[in-house]
C-alpha cells in the first residue's frame, strides 16, 4: 500500500526531519519557532550551535575518523518560506503547520505551498548532522533568514562567521543539475500620497475580483507565459474608466515580490445606468484573458459583485495617472542571456498593488545577471512612475554570482555524480536570487557550487517536489561529502 506520511519516504532520515520543519510555522519575518527548533536540535546533538545578529543559526560538526584533514564544507540553506495559499484554504501559516499530501510521484501540499523551498535543504543539513555512519570532512550547515523577502539574513552575514570555504547551497530546483551562477535583484517602491475624494452618492459599487492563477516563483517562472493578476486587472480597470466613468475606491493584488501575483481585487463606483453594461464587461473580459492564456493557466475567475459604498475614493487624477502607469509598467522577460537563449537575463515582477483613498503602494521585484541592464530596467521603472506624479524608491540592490568553471568543488561535485548515476550533470546559470552571490560578496575566498532537488511551481499552493529526486539528491550529498577526501 502506498504511504500518506511522508516520514515513511526514503531516505527516512531526511523525510523524518523535513516533517519536523512543517510541523513549526516558518514564514518569512516570523522565524522565533523555527529558530527555537533548530536551536535545540544543534545543542540536542551535542555540536556548537550559534545564532547572530541576522538572526541566521550556524551548527558545527567535527570531521569522521578519518577525515579531519579534508577541506571543510559549508551546507547553506534558508529557514523561511513563501505564505501563499487559495483564496478558500483557511490557513494561517503564523500558527498552523503545513499539512502534506503524498500525491503519486511528488509531495504536495493542502492549497498551501510546501516549503520544500527551502525545507529540503535545511532537512539535508539535519539529517548529516545527526547521522553516526555518514563518512565527512568538517561541516558546518548555515541556516539564513528571511532569504524570500530581501534575503536579509545573508546580508547580515558578518565576515568570519563561517569557517568553511567551500559551500554547497542546497536552494535550487532541478536535480541532476549544478548551478554556478545567478542573477542578481533589487526591489522598487512606488507610491503616492493624497487627499481622498468624495464619492457620489447616487453611483453603485462593484468589486472586481480575480483569481485561480498560477502564479509561481519570479525568477524560475517568469518566462512560462503565466499571466500576472496585477495586469489583467488593471487592463480592465483602464477600459471600465474610460468608457464608463468608473472611479477607483481601492485595490489589493499580489503580496509578495518573488511570486507572480495570482489574485486580488479592486472595489469600484459607477454610474448606476450602467451597472449591467459593467458586468457584461467583467464577463467579455474573463472570457478574453482564459482564451488569451488556455496553454499557461489554470482557469482564470474574473467576477464582479455589488458592494457596499466605499467611503471615500482615489482622486481622479491621482487614479487616471496610477491605472496608466500600471498598465505600461514593464512586466516578464525583459531580455534572455544572448550566448545562453534558453536562459532568461532580465526580468520583471509587477507584485503587489496596494491602493486606498489616501495612498497607493507598488512593489516591483528587478532581476538580471547584468548589473547595467537592471539598471536600464530600474530607469524604465522610474520614469514611467515618475511622469505619472509618484515616488520611485530602489533597494536591497546585489549584484549576481558570476560563474568559475574551473572551481574545484565543481570538480568534486561533477565527478561524484558521474560516479553515482553514471551521467554527468548539467552546469547552469539560474534567473533567481541566489545567496550565494550575497555569501560570496562577503566571503570572497569561497567555492560555490548550488544543487537541489527537483521542486515545481515554488511560491504557489501548486508547490510540489518529486520524492525519487530527494532520494538522489540525498545520495548525491552524501557521496559529494565522502569524495572530498
Amino acid at each position: 500500500m502506498a504511504t500518506t506520511d511522508i516520514r515513511d519516504l526514503q531516505p527516512q532520515e531526511l523525510w523524518r526531519n523535513f516533517h519536523r520543519i512543517c510541523q513549526v510555522p516558518h514564514p518569512s519575518h516570523h522565524l522565533e519557532q523555527i529558530t527555537e527548533m533548530l536551536v535545540g536540535f544543534g545543542k540536542s546533538l551535542g555540536l556548537e550551535t550559534l545564532t547572530d545578529k541576522a538572526g541566521n543559526v550556524l551548527i558545527r560538526k567535527p570531521a569522521t575518523p578519518g577525515m579531519e584533514g579534508v577541506t571543510p564544507v559549508v551546507l547553506q540553506a534558508h529557514m523561511d518560506m513563501v505564505p501563499q495559499k487559495n483564496s478558500d484554504k483557511v490557513h494561517d501559516f503564523e500558527k498552523d503547520p503545513i499539512e502534506t499530501v503524498v500525491d503519486g510521484e511528488w509531495v504536495r501540499a493542502n492549497q498551501t505551498t510546501l516549503g520544500a523551498d527551502d525545507g529540503i535543504g535545511v532537512a539535508v543539513g539535519m539529517a548529516i548532522l545527526e547521522s553516526k555512519t555518514l563518512k565527512h570532512g568538517p561541516i558546518e550547515v548555515l541556516i539564513t533568514a528571511d532569504e524570500e523577502t530581501g534575503m536579509f539574513g545573508a546580508f547580515g552575514l558578518e565576515p568570519g562567521f563561517i569557517k568553511g570555504k567551500t559551500l554547497i547551497n542546497m536552494d535550487s530546483e532541478d536535480e541532476g543539475e549544478l548551478y554556478v551562477g545567478c542573477a542578481g535583484g533589487m526591489d522598487a517602491t512606488i507610491t503616492w500620497k493624497y487627499k481622498s475624494a468624495p464619492v457620489e452618492n447616487d453611483d453603485t459599487a462593484l468589486k472586481i475580483n480575480i483569481s485561480g492563477l498560477k502564479g509561481g516563483h519570479s525568477g524560475l517562472e517568469i518566462n512560462t507565459g503565466r499571466a500576472n493578476a496585477n495586469k489583467l486587472l488593471f487592463r480592465f480597470l483602464k477600459e471600465a474608466i474610460a468608457r464608463y466613468e468608473a472611479r477607483l475606491a481601492s485595490v489589493s493584488c499580489g503580496n509578495m515580490r518573488n511570486a507572480i501575483p495570482r489574485e486580488g481585487y479592486a472595489v469600484i463606483t459607477v454610474p448606476a445606468d450602467v451597472r449591467e453594461e459593467i458586468m457584461n464587461l467583467v464577463e467579455e473580459y474573463g472570457e478574453l484573458f482564459n482564451e488569451e492564456y488556455a496553454a499557461t493557466e489554470n482557469r482564470i475567475c474574473f467576477t464582479c459583485e455589488e458592494t457596499e459604498m466605499p467611503a471615500a475614493l482615489i482622486p481622479e487624477e491621482i487614479q487616471d495617472d496610477m491605472v496608466n502607469a500600471v498598465t505600461g509598467c514593464p512586466n516578464g522577460v525583459f531580455r534572455m542571456i544572448p550566448a545562453m537563449p534558453d536562459t532568461v537575463e532580465t526580468s520583471m515582477n509587477l507584485s503587489i498593488v496596494e491602493a486606498g483613498p489616501e495612498s497607493i503602494d507598488i512593489k516591483c521585484l528587478l532581476r538580471s545577471s547584468v548589473d547595467s541592464k537592471k539598471e536600464e530596467l530600474a530607469s524604465m521603472v522610474e520614469s514611467i512612475f515618475s511622469l505619472a506624479g509618484a515616488k520611485v524608491e530602489f533597494s536591497g540592490s546585489y549584484s549576481g554570482w558570476n560563474p568559475d568553471l574551473n572551481s574545484r568543488i565543481l570538480k568534486v561535485m561533477s565527478e561524484a555524480y558521474e560516479q553515482q548515476f553514471g551521467v554527468k550533470p548539467a552546469v547552469k546559470v539560474v534567473h533567481a536570487g541566489l545567496e550565494c552571490g550575497i555569501i560570496g560578496a562577503i566571503e570572497s575566498s569561497l567555492d560555490m557550487v548550488s544543487v537541489g532537488p527537483t521542486i515545481r511551481h515554488p511560491h504557489s499552493p501548486d508547490e510540489k517536489v518529486n520524492i525519487a529526486s530527494v532520494k538522489r539528491f540525498w545520495d548525491f550529498m552524501t557521496a559529494t561529502l565522502a569524495n572530498m577526501k
